[in-house]
């Protein structure tokens, strides 16, 4: 197969994640339940966690080892600016996460529908530009990052966004929204990760030498939603279900850690 239909499926793993799982609304009558959301809320948490850790910061210290500044600078440095970046776009960006009251970011004067889906939109643009700066490195012919290791990383973002698709998707159904609408703003709100991982692999490709800032810089945006939003999110109201999400951060980081470690 021709590298350039690799990167081009790689591309759009993540998304076919959220299509598949906003495609539930379909098959499901009532909204899903809570211990169930708290497991796979969790479960995403975990697998992102863990790309973050094996699949971008491990790699960008091993790039930046024996160049001129000392390998943490551009691992601390890339790191803290995505999470300052992501920071950024929380504060701007209008939405409304699950279970919410309150909307966040600027004022405006879209519908509670539209701000949920914003909010999922949010979490995948960081998660786009992982697969990006991923596949940047492998065609940049970086030992460190290899063809297995960037599909393993691309399947683990598309098992994270299969629940999200799910959870935005019937929240949609259950206010009113036809199946075949619900299904359509689930998955439309997944469209981002492939325009970013597609401006960030050809941003990487012009400049190779910011690949080790750009893996952590993505490894700090996934890891901030993943710490500020996906968990606290879970471990909310937890009386009934005391375990369920931390048995889906577990399970998640888990798998996401063999994954990586047995295939990449």
């Amino acid at each position: 197969m021709p590298q350039w239909a690799i990167v081009l499926i790689g591309v759009l793993v993540p998304f076919a994640g959220t299509v598949l799982g906003s495609g539930l609304v379909v098959f499901m009558k009532r909204e899903i339940h809570p211990t169930v959301q708290k497991f796979l809320l969790g479960f995403a948490a975990g697998v992102m966690t863990a790309a973050s850790v094996w699949s971008l910061l491990i790699p960008a210290f091993e790039l930046s080892e024996g160049k001129a500044l000392p390998s943490f600078v551009p691992v601390a440095s890339g790191f803290l600016l995505g999470i300052a970046f992501l920071l950024i776009l929380d504060r701007v960006i209008p939405h409304q996460h699950l279970n919410s009251a309150e909307p966040e970011g600027i004022r405006s004067g879209f519908r509670q529908n539209t701000m949920l889906m914003l909010a999922v939109t949010l979490h995948n643009i960081p998660e786009g530009m992982v697969v990006g700066v991923a596949f940047a490195g492998m065609l940049a012919g970086n030992a460190v990052i290899s063809l297995g290791s960037t599909l393993v990383l691309a399947a683990g973002i598309a098992l994270q966004n299969f629940p999200e698709g799910a959870v935005i998707s019937m929240p949609l159904k259950n206010n009113g929204f036809s199946k075949g609408k619900a299904f359509l703003y689930g998955s439309l709100s997944g469209i981002v990760e492939p325009i970013a991982a597609a401006l960030t692999l050809f941003t990487v490709g012009m400049v190779e030498p910011v690949l080790p800032y750009l893996l952590a810089f993505a490894a700090g945006a996934m890891i901030l939603v993943a710490v500020h939003e996906l968990i606290p999110e879970c471990q909310r109201n937890q009386k009934a279900q005391p375990y369920a999400a931390t048995m889906g951060i577990v399970t998640g980081f888990a798998l996401m850690m063999l994954l990586d470690v047995m295939l990449g």
